[in-house]
């Protein structure tokens, strides 16, 4: 076929070339057989052989795994083995590439960074203004500010008020406290449930006794009754001139001695700070007379180098015993040595002394007037540290220090009693009280704390039965004392409270002193301490009789 054109011949297609994983699976099939036909022949070899020829089995041998871990260092991402056969298409890390990069703005708005302020000169705003000068506020300080109002109405932040997270947190902290507690509570062995220790209020447990003058009663009114400060005993005096003493023991309370002055009526007698003498005064002159039980003998002080006074009735002793407190007319007051009887200092006040009270340890004075003012005084430099007028008062009556010098109780002749803080009549000039007591309708005579301060005695001597106990704590009077609608007390002149506070005794007008066991805190009455003079004038021949029965209380 000459004229024919030649038939097109069809290329022939080149054979693909073999990738390079297929050349590398191959070269590891006939590794593999090679391996294993080894493995077969040489069967009696030892373990580590065959050990090594398993290996070159199962990885295709050194080389070959040394040729596959290339790659992945080579990538330097970390990759390993099974990341080889990662699901990720090349399309997808192509696309993870191809993420732009973050671009800047092309336009910034310069007071987006600024806080907004708001106007504080408004009606509604003024009252959180804390100076005329500031006209704005930024919003996070007005938000602080409202915080700050709300609280401090509030007395704090409500728990309903505070933070998910804070509240969180803060129970975090109470429980692992509560779990250190339980841990060191059972580290202890022992009683951990106790009784409480502080007196009920309402009712006192309260129980009527013998009366403390029952040996010997009065024919005329009483105007003292006192208590030992270190022995079981109890003072009374009146108008029927005589000064008694007696053993308590709440049953019969045996006569100790009786002292007998002639024409010499008793207006106030008192223990001396140590016990050792009695001190007694009249309001028929300014002699008054000094008990000594030491050596049994009356000592009469007539007449005191610089004294000005006509009569002497109202006195106080120091609770350390060293001075003597003489209230004199025209608001004078006069201390006095109690060793050698000689005036030491005098002060004075506006208006009429009415009533006069040291601190317990001795270093302050309280006085209160006739016109209702209180001065607190020095007693060693005998100058006015503070002046204050009783709130409410137009005549005042009598004032009381506590015993542990917390309160300051003033009487009144209206019947009101303020109790006063310490701290608040030192410093301030009107000073609000901390209570009113206004049980009592007649003028205030007397008022007393016992010893432990948990109870206030107020009595009126106008009206019978007009007395009251006072619980501290509350301010609340006890509903027992005295019994409603039975007439037991009459006129009260005098009150005292044990050293202990296991008994109270009144004096009343129809001369009988009239005891009473309360049960507080502390038990009926302590271990008797007698100091050394005791022991060592025990067989002395002017002993008095008190010497040697108060020795065997």
């Amino acid at each position: 076929m000459s004229g024919s054109k030649p038939a097109h011949k069809r290329p022939r297609s080149r054979p693909r070339p073999r990738s390079k994983r297929a050349a590398e699976q191959r070269r590891e099939e006939e590794q593999r057989g090679r391996n294993l036909q080894r493995l077969q022949e040489g069967g009696e070899q030892d373990e580590d052989e065959a050990e090594r020829r398993l290996e070159e089995l199962v990885f295709g041998g050194e080389a070959a795994l040394l040729e596959r871990l290339q790659p992945a260092q080579a990538t330097g991402v970390g990759q390993t083995l099974l990341d080889e056969d990662s699901s990720d298409s090349e399309v997808e890390n192509e696309a993870k590439s191809s993420v732009p990069p973050c671009k800047k703005a092309a336009w910034v708005d310069e007071e987006d960074g600024l806080e907004d302020e708001v106007e504080m000169t408004h009606r509604f705003r003024k009252n959180l203004q804390k100076s005329a000068k500031e006209k704005t506020l930024t919003v996070a300080k007005l938000q602080q500010r409202l915080r700050e109002q709300f609280q401090s109405a509030m007395g704090g932040t409500p728990s309903w008020a505070e933070r998910k997270d804070k509240k969180t947190k803060d129970k975090k902290d109470s429980d692992e406290e509560s779990d250190d507690e339980d841990d060191e509570l059972l580290r202890k062995t022992g009683n951990f449930v106790s009784t409480s220790h502080a007196l009920p209020k309402d009712v006192l447990e309260i129980k009527t006794c013998t009366d403390a003058n029952h040996a010997r009663p009065s024919d005329s009114r009483l105007t003292t009754t006192q208590f030992h400060p270190l022995a079981q005993v109890i003072l009374t005096a009146g108008r029927d001139r005589v000064i008694s003493l007696f053993q308590v023991d709440g049953k019969t309370n045996p006569k100790i001695q009786c002292v007998c002055l002639e024409k010499f009526p008793v207006y106030k007698a008192r223990f001396s700070a140590d016990g050792e003498q009695v001190i007694a005064t009249t309001n028929r002159g300014k002699l008054f007379y000094i008990y000594d039980m030491i050596a049994g003998k009356i000592i009469p002080v007539t007449n005191v180098r610089g004294l000005p006074e006509w009569e002497v009735m109202k006195f106080e002793v120091s609770p350390d015993g060293s001075l003597l407190l003489l209230t004199g007319s025209a608001g004078y007051l006069h201390l006095l040595s109690m060793k050698t009887k000689e005036l030491v200092g005098s002060m004075k006040i506006n208006g009429q002394v009415v009533g006069a009270a040291f601190s317990p340890d001795g270093s302050m004075l309280y006085t209160t007037s006739d016109d209702g003012e209180v001065y607190v005084w020095d007693v060693k430099s005998r100058r006015c540290v503070n002046r204050f007028t009783d709130e409410g008062c137009l005549r005042g009556t009598c004032i009381a220090v506590s015993h542990n010098g917390q309160y300051v109780a003033c009487g009144s002749s209206s019947g009101v009693v303020n109790v006063y803080s310490r701290d608040s009549c030192l410093v301030e000039t009107t000073p609000k009280p901390i209570k009113a007591i206004m049980n009592l309708v007649t003028a205030i005579s007397s008022v007393s704390f016992n010893p432990t301060t948990e109870i206030l005695a107020i009595a009126s001597k106008s009206m019978d039965d007009a007395v009251k106990l006072i619980h501290i704590s509350s301010f609340t009077a006890f509903s027992n004392f005295p019994i409603f609608r039975r007439r037991t007390i009459y006129e009260a002149q005098a009150m005292d409270f044990s050293p202990r506070s296991g008994f109270f005794s009144i004096a009343n007008n129809n001369g009988r002193a009239l005891l009473y066991r309360c049960v507080t805190r502390w038990p009926q009455w302590g271990p008797l301490h007698l100091p050394p003079w005791y022991t060592f004038h025990r067989n002395h021949p002017c002993a008095s009789p008190l010497i040697t029965r108060a020795l065997h209380l």
